[in-house]
């Protein structure tokens, strides 16, 4: 088995690590602090290719593997997961389109993306709905050749700074089945009836905006269909193994971020006239955090290759999902223990590690979930 990089990925390591440092690092702070969304930051990262990484290049975007998708978000994760999210996510929903979109879809959604001309954002979630996707209550009826659509999302990732969501709609409440009868449509952000509202206060991720949808009588022509009609919900199934590897890589990244943090920390702070790094217990915790992010890393990567390889790996992808989030929280919990009272403000990047970390653990399923997937896949 080959478990390096090649040279190419690790020039594109190399290349993400100096953008990281030069343009996030003297940033994150301030857009922490701010909830703001970093336009400056997304706008230098589309000129590096960084922004809907892996939409085709015939569609202008760069065309990465799920791998190399991966480097470079444990890259920027390790760097600040905030800002990082931001400009990973600049393509939510767009795969979708790159998959069962027709060929006016991909051109008229897909290459403004690629270009950092237009944010896209994927809405599933509800008040009502999280990890039950099945039970999304947004309807879209047809009215002639437009869709209708009325639902509130929430959570939205980009909310209110998109300009595109494809949406999950209930397309067909009486179709036989309960993952039946749901469409996807595309649901351009300046529609009479499309509203946002921006969400704060939240505990991590800050500077990616995240917002609750509101969509009153919204209108879009019948070629916003993504896809077929009623097929929604397997569509979304398709993309769990790549999108759930993509959340290991960010859990991924948070834990080397940390690491790399303290290893720093420890081998700089005095205390009975010596380095703490030369204290064992100290020694122990670094030990036991760099093993734990190496077997993410590992999990995660193995991961990856598979999905590049067209391999069923729902368990595999489950399995790194959960051990990589878990992996993130535990190593940046130890960071701030490492740092003390310092790691407990924001004058070193190991508190905003630690309150980032969580939502790994939430979002594209939840722990208890990729639990109960991995359980299901054994007992199959």
């Amino acid at each position: 088995m080959e478990f390096g990089l090649t040279e190419e990925h690790q020039q594109i390591r190399d290349e993400v690590r100096r953008f990281a440092e030069n343009e996030i690092v003297p940033n994150a702070e301030e857009y922490d602090t701010a909830e703001t969304f970093p336009h400056d930051i997304v706008d230098e990262a589309a000129e590096m290719g960084l922004v809907g990484a892996s939409i085709p290049i015939e569609y202008g975007g760069a065309g990465y593997s799920t791998l190399e998708s991966v480097i470079i978000a444990e890259e920027l994760f390790s760097h600040d997961p905030g800002i990082a999210l931001s400009i990973m996510a600049c393509s939510f929903g767009t795969e979708a389109i790159r998959e069962f979109g027709t060929e006016d879809q991909k051109e008229r959604f897909l290459e403004p993306v690629a270009a950092g001309e237009k944010i896209s954002g994927a809405a599933i979630s509800e008040p009502d709905t999280g990890s039950d996707v099945s039970s999304v209550s947004t309807r879209a009826e047809k009215d002639g050749d437009e869709w209708v659509i009325n639902g509130t999302k929430m959570w939205i990732t980009n909310g209110s700074v998109g300009d595109f969501f494809v949406v999950l709609c209930e397309t067909d409440p009486d179709a036989e089945g309960r993952y039946n009868g749901f469409s996807q449509l595309v649901v351009e952000a300046d529609r009479d009836g499309f509203s946002s509202e921006k969400i704060t206060g939240k505990m991590g991720i800050r500077a990616s905006d995240t917002a609750e949808l509101v969509l009153d009588d919204v209108r879009v022509p019948e070629e916003n269909l993504i896809g077929t009609r009623d097929a929604a919900f397997m569509q979304q199934m398709y993309f769990f193994d790549e999108t759930r590897t993509g959340v290991a890589a960010q859990g991924l990244g948070i834990a080397k971020g940390a690491l790399e943090a303290s290893l720093d920390y420890a081998q700089e702070r005095e205390q009975f006239g010596k380095s703490i790094s030369e204290f064992q217990a100290i020694q122990h915790k670094l030990a036991d955090m760099a093993t734990k992010t190496e077997a993410a890393r590992n999990l995660t990567y193995k991961a990856a290759w598979n999905v590049d390889q067209g391999n069923d790996i729902t368990k595999l992808a489950s399995m790194a999902k959960e051990y990589a989030s878990r992996v993130a929280v535990d190593v940046a919990d130890e960071a701030v223990q490492i740092h003390g009272g310092a790691g407990y403000v924001n004058d070193f990047p190991v508190e905003r590690f630690y309150r980032d970390s969580k939502i790994t653990q939430i979002y594209e399923g939840t722990t208890e979930i990729q639990k109960n997937i991995i359980a299901r896949e054994l007992l199959d």
